[in-house]
């Protein structure tokens, strides 16, 4: 005899998913700053040799591959610790669905804000830094909801755009010649993308007609039946 409380209902299993999920997120995205701080600690006491060699050069090929390692540079301390807040944060609500999914966007907006960064900022310039990331998030978390019909994301896009839209949206125009408005822009685009490539694709269901049993022919016992020539 089992107990209503033991009875496994659907509801119940995917907020365990989903909690065991967002766990993972957290874990990760700790994680990741740990590695990006580090990093800034070993290019810093470098001289900053990691930004020459891996940082993002403008239209030259042999910097193409850089579009994955210039992300985790930064130029100064203020850099860094500007962009982490917003890139944990960001990144945790992007992740807490799917870590699985969640790399699969990462790359995308990498390759997206890199590419954008690389061929429209100026010749002479290196390019590092996670704002690219933290648009590309910031744009995927405002659209995911709608992409994939869920009311709790969609929630959680509009919040972040009425929180944030003010302070961000500027970012993706130029203002500063110092920051790469280009790989904030083509970090948002990346992000929207992302949205509609990693949505989920869950069949709709299909509708499905009542089952109306059919009625018996009532007959009369005392009718006599018709005669057949």
């Amino acid at each position: 005899m089992n107990n209503v409380g033991d009875v496994d209902r659907p509801g119940a299993r995917d907020a365990e998913a989903m909690i065991a999920e967002a766990k993972k997120a957290f874990g990760m995205m700790a994680g990741v700053l740990v590695v990006i701080w580090l990093i800034h600690l070993y290019n810093a006491l470098s001289g900053f040799d990691l930004t020459l060699e891996y940082g993002s050069r403008a239209r030259e090929i042999s910097s193409l591959p850089t579009v994955f390692t210039s992300p985790l540079l930064h130029s100064d301390w203020a850099h860094i610790a500007g962009n982490s807040g917003p890139l944990f944060i960001f990144g945790f609500l992007a992740a807490y669905r799917g870590v699985k999914k969640f790399l699969g966007v990462t790359v995308l907006i990498a390759v997206v804000s890199g590419l954008g960064g690389w061929f429209l900022e100026p010749g002479d310039s290196i390019s590092v830094g996670a704002s690219g990331l933290v648009f590309g998030y910031f744009g995927y978390v405002m659209v995911r909801g709608f992409f994939d019909r869920h009311k709790i994301d969609i929630m959680i896009g509009l919040v972040m755009a009425l929180c944030f839209a003010y302070q961000y949206i500027p970012g993706l125009f130029p203002q500063d010649a110092m920051i790469s408005w280009q790989a904030h822009l083509f970090g948002f685009i990346g992000g929207l993308i992302g949205g509609w490539v990693f949505r989920d694709r869950r069949p709709k269901p299909k509708p499905v007609d009542p089952a109306i049993p059919a009625m018996p022919l009532l007959t009369d016992p005392f009718r006599p039946s018709p005669k057949q020539d």
